[in-house]
């Protein structure tokens, strides 16, 4: 195991030294990991009895090893060299990581963009098995992802069920049709485990393991990293990383986490759900803000921001005033992180297990979705754009003036979320506005690619402070996709999901502004300049 190492200042280096003690005295570390229930006080108890199991999952996994080496032999032997994965936020980010980090092919299919879809049934069908994760099976988007894919290998000749691989809760209504199905395999998850505390359960180690990844190794890690923090001492690195998520005062609830040489591909990524559907709710909670070493957040200064920089065992780390460097491998931090949102919801006071408002957009989507009503009107189009907002638009003619507009209601203690509902691997590049409206705006700016965010990020939206002014991107498709035995095609339901979160959004008071691409790439261009403009003035008056 790589060394673990943690250093802080500032606001989290005070927070350490105001809960530290009495989390040791309080044996915080060992309870967690006797899977006591009672820690996060009454109303958690009944969901945090049955969402500890994470606390041995490097343990309780290791049988899983040879069975996932098995089928990726056997696959391989059949020429498959190719895995997809259709899951959702925890069934996909840590996959993500995991292969990511370990420079593994994995095709992550966590969108339903008929475009993003179309180009993931192209690539190499002949060669591809897929890997289809969910807890229930009920996820709307991977049993659609499952249906097009099933139907293409069905289409091109080849035994769809040989090529279907299963990642489930025992038991589970996708558990048993799958079986029924004959499906290549099916592996069965800790159920006494939450999705995004879910790295390394099957849910993490079955795609992972089948592109290549050394399971083995990661668990061995990972297990290395639990007798560490199965500890109440004052140097277990997990609780001081919980005092610096949740203890902060005041707290400071936007953590910046910066990848600055640790070698962990989109670790931030994984981390963001992980932070902010366990702690963003009851009005508190923080937003995890994913950045660079140099964006504009890491130098704010800003009262309400926090950094933690993700760096290498061995870096010589200068820190700057309320910072923390934290440096591990990738199955050692993800444990850590995990302890620190535990030791983080007990500090805010609240259930980091449970997720009471990710379910109001999915209600609202599919209400949308039977309803099929018109579309809202636009407010006006401005070239490739067609604008949609609220009050707060007053008399914005132009895009750029409904950006402005929007950007208008930002407070002092406000973050700024994009939230772009199409083809995140197509126009990746989209992604360098979030840097740019940091800079126009001088605060904490989020960038989720939908609907995936929605199972990540969205608790925070919805449930944690209303502090939050909303961005939302969609495009159209250059041809919709339809899903099998489904009265709906992929394009209804990317753009139900999106009318449903700014539905659910609005109906909290939270500002949205909707921007309609009706061209992909000529829209792009047209927001890319919106954005470079604001932020080119932003530095103009600063100078």
């Amino acid at each position: 195991m790589s060394t673990l190492s943690y250093e802080a200042t500032g606001a989290a280096q005070q927070a350490l030294e105001q809960h530290l003690p009495a989390l040791v005295e309080e044996r915080i570390a060992t309870r967690i990991f006797a899977k006591d229930h009672t820690l996060w006080g009454p109303d958690a108890e009944s969901e945090s009895a049955i969402r500890l199991g994470w606390v041995e999952a490097a343990t309780v996994s290791q049988p899983l090893v040879k069975d996932i080496l098995e089928l990726r032999d056997a696959l391989r032997a059949e020429g498959v060299t190719r895995i997809a994965l259709c899951g959702m936020g925890g069934s996909s980010l840590a996959p993500e990581v995991i292969a990511g980090t370990a420079g593994v092919e994995l095709t992550v299919l966590d969108s339903t963009d008929p475009d993003q879809v179309r180009a993931a049934l192209a690539d190499r069908l002949a060669e591809t098995a897929i890997v289809v994760s969910s807890k229930s099976g009920s996820t709307v988007e991977t049993d659609s992802q499952r249906r097009v894919f099933e139907k293409a290998f069905n289409d091109a000749g080849i035994d769809a069920a040989s090529r279907i691989i299963i990642v489930t809760d025992p038991g589970s209504p996708l558990d048993k049709a799958s079986r029924e199905a004959g499906y290549r395999a099916v592996f069965n998850a800790d159920p006494n485990v939450g999705g995004r505390f879910s790295a390394l359960t099957a849910f993490g180690l079955v795609p992972s393991g089948l592109a290549g990844v050394d399971i083995q190794a990661f668990l061995d890690e990972a297990e290395e990293a639990a007798e560490v923090l199965n500890d109440d001492a004052p140097e277990n690195i997990g609780l001081a990383l919980g005092t610096a998520l949740g203890g902060t005062s005041p707290l400071r609830n936007k953590i910046v986490i910066a990848e600055d040489g640790s070698g962990i591909v989109g670790f931030a990524d994984w981390a963001e759900q992980l932070i902010a559907e366990s702690t963003g709710k009851l009005g508190t909670g923080v937003l995890p803000v994913v950045a660079g070493p140099d964006s504009p957040e890491v130098n704010s200064g800003a009262k309400d921001v926090l950094v933690v920089r993700l760096v290498a065992a061995d870096a010589d780390v200068e820190l700057g005033e309320n910072e923390v460097a934290i440096a591990g491998g990738l199955a050692a931090q993800m444990m850590v992180w995990e302890f620190a949102t535990a030791v983080a919801g007990r500090l805010l006071g609240i259930n980091p297990f449970d997720q009471p408002d990710v379910e109001a957009a999915k209600v609202a989507a599919r209400g949308l979705l039977d309803a099929q009503p018109e579309p809202t009107p636009a407010a006006f189009v401005d070239g490739s754009i067609e604008v949609r907002g609220g009050e707060w638009l007053g008399g914005a003619s132009t895009a750029a003036e409904a950006v402005s507009a929007l950007l208008d209601t930002l407070r002092p203690d406000s973050y700024l979320s994009i939230q772009a509902y199409f083809d995140r691997l197509a126009f990746a590049e989209l992604e360098g506005v979030r840097d740019e409206f940091a800079a126009a705006t001088g605060r904490p700016v989020t960038f989720g690619w939908g609907p995936r965010f929605l199972h990540s990020t969205g608790q925070f939206h919805k449930g944690g402070p209303a502090i939050g002014v909303f961005l939302q991107v969609t495009a159209a498709s250059t041809e919709d996709l339809a899903i099998p035995e489904r009265p709906f095609t992929f394009g209804e339901l990317i753009s139900a999901q999106a009318a449903g979160d700014a539905q659910v959004l609005e109906e909290h008071g939270r500002p949205v502004l909707r921007l309609h691409l009706t061209n992909r790439a000529a829209g792009v261009a047209q927001l890319q300049d919106i954005v470079s403009a604001l932020s080119a003035r932003a530095s103009a008056t600063e100078s």
